[in-house]
């Protein structure tokens, strides 16, 4: 499961044009037959929605508008990297902090002082113009503190924010440093200024990213078939529309096509006549999708998914910017673990499991290859998740890992014995539920009696 995340940014090579003569329309029907059976002969499925095909002909090359095929490569910074982080994106989440207690509201919540839960993660700024030509400011301290970061600057788009703590500048311990030392390494390094820094993620909860799925009648044009044809679509968080021929077939089948939204031009469209359509014009602005769905509601519900992919905030959340961090990091590197050793995930497109040795931190699971490997190969973003002994096969006892919701993966893990998956399982489900969603989190707030500070 997790070799076919990794390989999702394996592109397969573009087909040439295959559009039908005037000259011999009845060549072209043969070719697109001929076409169409190679396709159902080579046409495998795999388990986890990755790429299982040796053809370069796809089902979408053969009936988009203009007959072409598509680059069915897969842009996510995560994901690229084998991690599979779907249902973090799809809502807005709160780290309640290390100390879950039920009776202490998420920090960003409560006036109350509690402690926060600093985290390291790196963060690399591009030199601009100026007298200030990173953008912020540090305090003279110890620990050095960020206390401002100007706007619109290069650091405030790499992510640098107000209370982060300077650990490293340009791969030099600055823990101990005076300020000024610090300072000079930063302007005399390179122009690239790269920072390790401590970021308390429990300060604010992450932007969900747009997330769409259903049928919807999609219009197509090539030279020998036209009309409309019902698909499934799914909208993923990353931005990209992929579609397939029935709801079936997503996470068991590779996408017909796939199509990126950023920068596209997207509206309702009059012009055929038929009511609920509107139309995707993609930046490279080479073809027009045209679709149809059931309702007006449907076709509003679409629109706002779609236009928050067309205009997408690129900033990560600050967890989101420490696990890309502990991922170049060796294991035993990753600070404070809640629980470590080896684990068998299921690949259920071969019916094997795989082995990894794997760093449980945060609500997040790293997968290695074995204990002295770097970088992590992977892994998965828990929140949400239940956790739960199962009985799968021949095994008796395998840890399911389920989602909320159907449209997220479920995942099977095996430890060496009964007693270690019983290990695991106590420290999923406390890592786990170090993570409210925000929802939740203000309904328990709201219900809690106010706070009351005592002199």
């Amino acid at each position: 499961d997790l070799k076919s995340e990794i390989n999702k940014t394996r592109k397969l090579p573009l087909m040439k044009d295959s559009r039908a003569s005037d000259s011999s329309q009845e060549d072209a029907v043969d070719q697109w037959a001929r076409r169409r059976k190679q396709f159902k002969d080579s046409k495998k499925c795999s388990s986890t929605g990755g790429s299982s095909i040796n053809s370069t002909i796809t089902e979408g090359s053969i009936n988009s508008e203009d007959a072409r095929s598509v680059d069915l490569g897969l842009h996510s910074e995560n994901e690229d990297r084998g991690f599979y982080t779907e249902n973090f994106h799809s809502a807005s989440w709160v780290f309640r902090g290390d100390d879950v207690s039920p009776d202490n509201s998420p920090r960003c919540l409560s006036k109350r002082p509690r402690p926060v839960a600093i985290r390291e993660r790196t963060v690399k700024i591009a030199k601009g113009t100026g007298n200030y030509p990173w953008g912020f400011r540090i305090q003279f301290s110890k620990p050095i503190l960020v206390t401002e970061v100007d706007t619109n600057s290069a650091a405030e788009e790499a992510g640098l924010q107000i209370g982060d703590i300077l650990i490293a500048v340009n791969g030099t311990d600055v823990t101990s440093m005076p300020h000024s030392e610090a300072a000079n390494l930063a302007r005399k390094g390179p122009d690239i200024l790269t920072m390790v820094v401590g970021s308390d993620i429990s300060r604010y909860p992450n932007t969900p990213r747009p997330t769409c799925r259903g049928y919807l009648h999609k219009r197509t044009q090539s030279a020998i078939l036209k009309g409309w044809r019902k698909r499934w679509f799914v909208l993923k968080h990353d931005g990209y529309l992929h579609y397939y021929k029935h709801k079936k077939d997503e996470g068991k089948c590779r996408p017909l096509e796939v199509t990126k939204l950023e920068g596209a031009e997207i509206g309702v469209d009059t012009s055929l006549g038929k009511p609920f359509v509107f139309k995707c014009i993609p930046q490279s602005g080479n073809r027009i999708f045209y679709f149809c769905a059931t309702s007006n509601q449907e076709m509003k519900r679409w629109l706002e998914a779609m236009d928050k992919a067309v205009h997408p905030v690129h900033q990560n959340h600050v967890w989101v910017d420490v696990t890309l961090h502990n991922t170049t990091l060796p294991p035993l590197a990753i600070k404070n673990p809640e629980c470590l050793g080896l684990l068998h995930q299921l690949d259920r497109s071969k019916d094997i499991w795989i082995q990894h040795y794997c760093i449980l931190k945060d609500g997040c699971l790293y997968f290695y290859a074995t204990l002295r490997s770097t970088p992590a190969q992977g892994g998965l973003y828990l929140q949400g998740y239940t956790v739960s002994e199962q009985s799968l096969g021949s095994k008796r006892s395998v840890i399911e890992l389920k989602p909320p919701s159907e449209e997220f993966k479920t995942f099977y893990l095996c430890a060496e014995n009964v007693n270690e998956n019983k290990r695991w399982i106590t420290a999923l489900k406390s890592s786990i539920s170090k993570w409210l969603p925000l929802h939740q989190a203000i309904q328990d707030f709201m219900n809690r009696p106010l706070e009351e500070t005592r002199m």
